[in-house]
């Protein structure tokens, strides 16, 4: 018997659930306010405009808390809308077969794992399976120790998200100029660093949050970028920042709320490095806005005016799981990236 299903929401998360089996005769996605006419080859529609015929809303985005309130609101069945990413305060449904055979065994066996479940998932079939063929006695299965794991059958062997092509794209150009010291300013210490180090090169991490353990190679200095003062001018040969200004003055760990916070460390930044010293920066880049408290997103060109008497070596983007190398500047002037940040990835040297 065919159902009337609807997808609500149009972002990484909906597009996923269509890759990993779902039945494809759906009747559409839906938006809470609508921006696109389709979505993966089927209609787009407004919350507004649900028909209420539809057997099932599948919510496939992290606003469930808030389409839940909506729906409450506007009289939907709460029994029909199954949030496939749970929320602070969304259900579980109990899905009737025909639906679960709908969803495909990788969508729900996640939506179980969601919910901490594993009723109707290949864990049940394993479990039973290991007892029939164990001998073992000390390996013996007992419900005290159960630990069920479901999600990583379905998933992919790691991620290659922006943060791996950005580390190892600014890793890649440190390494290969030579130098055997490097300041760094907030980048991750478990990518980009550790790549510097594993390369023998010492690296001077400044950063407002103290590292918890030491590492050899690796010197915390606990201090201001916007003000840089312990750093001479005119001192620093090498020098990153890897999607840490964008947050600089936002109050978001805990630093304070400055609008001009990231500018005044760009200044300082231009101050410190050397002649012939060399910069690696990435950003959000896209249409100028700031989205508070999390971060800001720069236009390419804002970047590279900021840091005007530094030659631009190379501008990439890291986005969608990928670079794109020696990108026009304005190209993302009105990118709004819809959930999928592009970061802007500028090498400068101070000439």
């Amino acid at each position: 018997m065919s159902m009337e299903i609807w997808i609500w929401g149009t972002g990484e998360i909906a597009a996923r659930i269509m890759d990993n089996g779902l039945g494809r005769e759906i009747a559409g996605f839906i938006e809470t306010k609508k921006t696109k006419d389709s979505f993966c080859g089927f209609p787009v529609v407004s919350a507004e405009e649900i028909p209420h015929t539809f057997d099932y809303i599948l919510v496939a985005n992290r606003f469930g808390d808030e389409i839940s309130e909506w729906c409450a609101a506007n009289g939907l069945e709460m029994e029909k809308i199954v949030f496939l990413v749970r929320g602070r305060s969304t259900k579980h449904t109990e899905m009737p077969s025909d639906l679960r055979k709908f969803l495909g065994e990788k969508n729900y066996t996640n939506y179980q794992a969601e919910y901490g479940l594993t009723t109707h998932t290949f864990f049940e079939e394993d479990l039973k399976q290991y007892k029939k063929l164990n001998h073992r006695k000390s390996f013996e299965i007992q419900d005290e120790y159960l630990w069920p794991v479901l999600m990583d059958r379905f998933a992919s062997n790691g991620t290659m998200g922006n943060y791996f092509w950005q580390d190892l794209w600014a890793a890649k150009l440190v390494i290969q100029s030579g130098v055997r010291e490097h300041y760094d300013i907030g980048s991750r210490v478990d990518g980009f660093l550790a790549h510097l180090l594993s390369a023998g090169i010492r690296v001077n991490a400044i950063d407002i949050r103290p590292l918890p353990v030491e590492v050899e190679g690796l010197s915390m200095v606990i201090d201001d970028a916007t003000l840089l003062e312990h750093i001479e001018d005119e001192s620093i040969g090498s020098l990153s920042a890897l999607c840490s200004l964008e947050h600089f003055g936002l109050g978001r760990y805990g630093d304070t709320v400055d609008p001009e916070a990231c500018f005044k460390c760009f200044s300082q930044i231009k101050k410190k490095l050397a002649y012939g010293g060399k910069l690696y920066l990435t950003v959000p880049v896209g249409r100028e806005r700031v989205e508070f408290n999390a971060h800001r997103v720069f236009y390419a060109g804002t970047i590279i005016e900021n840091f005007a008497g530094l030659e631009l070596k190379e501008f990439s983007c890291a986005a969608e799981g990928k670079i794109e190398y020696h990108v026009d500047l304005h190209k993302y002037d009105q990118d709004g990236h819809n959930g999928e940040y592009r970061y802007g990835l500028f090498y400068f040297e101070k000439i």
